[in-house]
């Protein structure tokens, strides 16, 4: 009960956030119906995930349940051969990619399934579609070629009646008919003295459909033959079942690792069809969405939001967005929560994990259970109470009540559900309830973006601050009349709107008033942490200098200990001896080292008697320099440093420059080794001009030219990360690649 009543609430929130047509659409890409959550493991299940989308695999087959195949087994029934073959073709599937040889831990998991010869014994009775192969038992092989004769003779017995000239009288029409299962002929009355059959059916123009006896006992001859068949396939199913009820620990295991490779493919296979990413919910309650578009918008603008505080209040427009703000807010945090694709940039994105994502966003009013708005939402409140650790999200928090008295109370039930470690997200037209939480550290503000110039929302959204309503300008958009809404304002009156006005700007300034406070609050940390580092510092340095003097007084008195002894030996000899050990008791005097010259892309040097300018460095020890239009490699040691014109550097390939995606290359068309080539020469001019973003377009095609890139990337030592581009720039089609 517990269960179904947790899917009614999934299947609500799904509803709720407008995700319906972008789950379905999900769920479409499973081999088998299954549950949207991954039971286990969240991290484990993302790495299997990642690694997945790795590799090109075609998708598995559709898989029916074993659930009812394992209940008779377990009961030593017999299974029918779609049953049995539901088995083959997880088998099957499973061989495909033990086949492959893959490395890394899909290739781990690959190499736990071992297949026992008894199930061979059976797969080899089943075609690619599942038909049984009948060419592999004599007796089956015989039967089919009796029942093709009988066929052949009776497709031969009707033509040569049709073509009868006793008959040619009678005959309605050269067809041959289909009637209840028979093949007969549309004859006319008084055929019986010239054809003798079974009438099966009469036309609406009182014609008979009659089955010649010929035939009849041809079909008679077939079903005998039909049945010998039966008796044969049962026997092998009973054969295949008995074999299979001995393999069911082998079964069971299949059943539950197919249900997880199942849950990864769809996820990434929907992610490459869809140009989406893969985004696990992190290990904290922090939201940064960056370039996010709802599934359910159609040439949306991206949304950038960053809900890094307890408390979101969007306030603003009238259908400037605020509502779809909240749902794409509430719809990231679910999908992360069960790995499902979304549209977002994950680089530059965090989603936090919540044990609910909880919604209240309908009126909840209506005919059948006779209750207010406001009282519908004071349930609905109650039931969040009951919840710990969860995401709310609450449209209109002002509907259905007073809008004074709504301030106060929800101020106090926002804090309530703060201390019980809620993360809540409002929308409100509530001026009074903004500026009343404005003050609190743990709330961030966020108003629609209201273009005055051109009189319309621009679905864009600011930080830090409350917005307008704008009511009488959305009444004035959407056709009612300029009088009336004239009228309004001035029903209104000035003082109002000011009274408004002072509340938005009040709030505004507090908040940039604190946040200059938390400036200078870091800055001043800041200094006093460098302070006492300085101090530190210094002590070190102290504490340094002072052994260095005790250590150095004491050489010294061990050097004239040591010459002492020699001036009392008095023998020259032993003299020389003593001081040359008194001389290795002193500080030994530190030979200064050669000043090793640096080198870098761009400087002008001096190569022999040539002068030219370095293009590129291997290393530190070799570079390459134009001279004169040439180009050669040397050691840095043989370079000297001079000042000559720096010629004109022709680039090699052509690059476009955007302003959002930098330099960009474009491998379409090209073979693997061809493009890797071009790659390699467009990163290093990258790298040589200075770029630390680049974009690599290579299409989705086969999928070769996608994985030649990415390993490498990954093989290339000054690539830093690369990920698929955002859906505007390529998706799946493209990396953006950080140098």
């Amino acid at each position: 009960m517990r269960v179904d009543s947790k899917r009614n609430q999934i299947e609500l929130l799904i509803e709720q956030l407008d995700l319906n047509e972008h789950i379905d659409s999900f769920k479409n890409f499973f081999s088998r119906d299954a549950s949207l959550y991954i039971e286990g493991d969240q991290e484990l299940h993302f790495k299997y995930i990642k690694e997945l989308d790795k590799i090109e695999f075609n998708a598995p087959p559709k898989i029916a349940s074993f659930h009812t195949i394992k209940n008779h087994l377990k009961k030593h029934g017999v299974l029918n051969f779609d049953q049995i073959f539901e088995i083959v073709k997880v088998v099957r599937y499973f061989r495909y990619f033990k086949n492959r040889e893959l490395d890394g831990i899909i290739g781990q998991w690959m190499e736990k399934f071992i297949i026992d010869e008894r199930f061979t014994e059976i797969e080899k009775y089943f075609t690619r579609d599942g038909k049984f192969e009948e060419n592999l038992d004599e007796n089956l092989f015989g039967l089919s070629q009796r029942i093709k004769e009988h066929k052949n003779d009776m497709s031969g017995a009707l033509k040569r009646m049709m073509s009868s000239s006793k008959l040619a009288g009678y005959l309605v029409d050269t067809q041959i008919h289909f009637v209840n299962n028979e093949d007969c002929l549309l004859v006319r009355g008084g055929f019986n003295h010239v054809l003798k059959g079974a009438v099966v059916g009469r036309s609406t123009g009182g014609f008979f459909y009659v089955s010649p006896d010929s035939i009849l006992k041809s079909k008679e001859k077939i079903r005998f033959i039909e049945q010998e068949r039966e008796a044969i396939f049962y026997t092998y199913a009973k054969e295949f079942s008995s074999k299979l009820a001995e393999l069911q620990a082998f079964i069971n295991f299949i059943d539950k690792e197919f249900d997880k490779f199942d849950n990864y493919q769809a996820r990434v296979l929907f992610a490459r069809a869809k140009s989406l990413q893969i985004v696990k919910a992190k290990n904290d309650s922090k939201i940064i969405l960056h370039s996010f578009i709802h599934p359910a918008l159609h040439k949306a603008k991206p949304i950038h939001v960053d809900f890094s505080k307890n408390i979101l209040m969007i306030t603003g427009v009238n259908a400037g967005g605020k509502t779809m703000l909240l749902k794409s807010i509430l719809a990231s945090a679910f999908m992360a929560k069960y790995i499902i694709p979304m549209a977002l940039n994950e680089t530059k994105s965090h989603i936090g994990s919540f044990k609910n994502v909880l919604s209240i966003i309908d009126d909840p009013q209506n005919v059948k259970n006779d209750i207010s708005t406001f009282a519908g939402r004071m349930q609905e409140f109650s039931k969040i109470f009951e919840y710990k650790s969860s995401l709310v999200g609450v449209d209109e928090i002002e509907l259905g009540t007073d809008s004074d008295e709504a301030a106060a109370l929800f101020k106090v039930i926002l804090d309530d559900l703060i201390k019980k470690g809620q993360k809540v997200v409002v929308t409100t037209h509530h001026k009074r309830l903004a500026a009343l939480m404005a003050d609190r550290d743990d709330v961030e503000l966020m108003a629609a973006i209201y273009d005055e110039e051109h009189r319309k929302p621009t679905y864009e959204f600011m930080h830090g601050i409350i917005g307008k309503s704008y009511a009488f300008e959305t009444a004035s958009r959407y056709g009612i009349s300029h009088s009336i809404v004239s009228e309004a304002k001035s029903v209104y009156g000035d003082n109002s709107e000011r009274l408004n006005l002072l509340i938005e700007r009040g709030s505004q300034l507090e908040r940039e008033l604190k946040q200059k406070h938390q400036k200078v609050d870091t800055k001043l940390e800041e200094l006093e942490e460098k302070e006492r580092s300085l101090k530190e510092q210094k002590e070190k340095l102290f504490k340094e200098l002072d052994e260095q003097r005790y250590a150095l007084k004491r050489s010294y008195e061990v050097a004239i200990s040591e010459a002492k002894s020699a001036a009392k030996a008095g023998d020259t000899q032993s003299i020389h001896r003593a001081m040359d050990k008194a001389n290795k008791k002193l500080p030994q005097e530190k030979k200064e080292t050669p000043q090793v010259l640096e080198f870098k892309v761009g400087d002008k040097v001096k190569y022999h008697s040539q002068k030219g300018i370095i293009i590129s460095m291997r290393d530190k020890k070799e570079a390459t320099i134009e001279v004169e239009g040439m180009r050669v490699r040397v050691k840095t040691k043989h370079l000297k440093h001079t000042q000559i014109v720096k010629p004109k550097i022709k680039p090699n390939i052509k690059v476009d420059v955007e302003k959002r995606s930098g330099l960009k290359c474009d491998l379409h068309g090209m073979r693997a080794d061809e493009a890797c080539e071009v790659l390699d020469k467009f990163l290093s001019d990258a790298l040589i001009n200075g770029w630390d973003e680049v974009i690599i377009y290579h299409g989705i095609g086969t999928g070769k030219l996608s994985y030649a890139v990415k390993n490498f990337l990954i093989a290339h030592p000054r690539v830093k990360g690369f990920d698929d581009a955002p859906q505007h720039l390529g998706g799946f089609g493209a990396k953006i690649v950080s140098l």
